[in-house]
């Protein structure tokens, strides 16, 4: 007999949602009457191509995406990205700008430097990323190749509230860990790329939106998969692509639909969020992590003043059923992921587990 499934707030691979995971349980070994499952079909049959056009339709629909984009299913993670980012961006001026607001934009901007020369135009790290610079704080280059950052940063829990005005600068984005949560302007972006794990499939799919002019200009001995040129021209399938999450994606994509898309799961995320945050900033024992104006809707860090506090509350947190609620070993404290998928319920029953834990140790 299998256990209950859990509220489960891990930051990545994060939770899918029960329909989700329910259809393709009922279509694991015949797809639509196919006979077969999608893990063991040819990515170049007639079935595949259609499921891979429809996939590929709905998240340009649901996201909103101007004609002059692309949209790329890829490998490698986002990690690939900070790489493949500068060896095909680049190459316009030599430099880019980063704004360095967390562990992982820190890291794009270390691996851009074998590319070329990378200006930091932000960092948050005097205050241990705690906050969001605000646009007047940005020192931008208007000879950039592109200003990147990263729109929410799952260790710290903090979220751009803004978009960064660059002038004719594109501006490149990880939205990882917040994409579909919320409408996007894309046409403000020259390039979006997410890891999936987080909000749309399992991990091992990276999706990205690239606008037509900036492919075509990598470096020459950019590995061919590596080159969005390349992966334009093939369509994503230069080689075989992540068949089952982008199949697992599309699912996801039919379940946003459902419940309104974008702007109703904006409001949806919002709510769940300051259910949270409304119970952290009144409790007698916890303290959110972030400044106010800087937290995140995905990621919600708290922690106490005494470390031995914060292990017994993730222990006695896990055996209450609430999984994966331990923050980041570089961080310490506690770290409730609350992507799409995490019902607004799992957010209410943390809320009164947090109650009922102050009641035991409160100070």
């Amino acid at each position: 007999m299998g256990t209950a499934r859990i509220f489960n707030f891990s930051a990545g691979p994060s939770m899918l949602p029960e329909e989700v995971l329910n259809q393709a349980s009922a279509e694991m070994s015949n797809y639509r009457g196919s006979g077969m499952s999608v893990m063991e079909m040819s990515h170049r049959s007639d079935i595949y191509a259609r499921l891979f056009e429809s996939v590929q339709t709905s998240f340009r629909r649901v996201m909103n995406i101007p004609n002059n984009y692309k949209v790329l299913f890829l490998q490698g993670g986002a990690t690939l990205q900070f790489a493949m980012v500068p060896m095909n961006l680049i190459t316009k001026t030599g430099s880019a700008d980063y704004a360095v607001t967390g562990s992982f934009s820190g890291k794009a901007a270390e691996e851009a430097k074998k590319y070329g020369t990378v200006n930091t135009a932000a960092s948050s790290k005097d205050k241990n990323h705690t906050y969001i610079p605000r646009q007047s704080e940005l020192k931008l280059d208007p000879n950039a190749s592109y200003f990147h950052y990263c729109a929410n940063n799952t260790i710290y829990g903090t979220e751009w509230d803004y978009v960064p005005e660059t002038g004719d600068v594109p501006l490149v984005c990880d939205m990882s860990s917040n994409i579909l949560s919320k409408p996007v302007d894309v046409s403000k972006y020259g390039l979006i790329y997410a890891g999936a794990q987080k909000n749309m499939a399992p991990a091992g799919l990276t999706v990205v939106i690239i606008r037509n002019d900036l492919a075509g200009n990598a470096f020459p001995y950019t590995p061919v998969m590596m080159d969005y040129a390349t992966m334009i021209k093939n369509d994503s399938m230069y080689n075989t692509p992540p068949c089952y999450n982008i199949y697992i994606l599309g699912l996801v994509l039919d379940w946003v639909e459902k419940l309104g898309g974008l702007k109703a799961m904006q409001k949806r995320n919002q709510d769940k969020a300051a259910m949270l945050y409304e119970c952290l900033d009144a409790s007698p024992l916890f303290n959110v992590v972030p400044e106010k104006g800087s937290r995140s809707n995905m990621n919600v860090t708290f922690r106490s003043d005494d470390p031995e506090i914060d292990a017994i509350f993730a222990a006695k947190a896990a055996e209450a059923g609430f999984a994966s609620l331990k923050g980041h070993r570089s961080v310490g404290g506690m770290r409730a992921s609350i992507y799409n998928a995490m019902p607004p319920e799992g957010v209410a029953a943390l809320v009164e587990f947090i109650h009922v834990f102050e009641q035991n140790y409160r100070k």
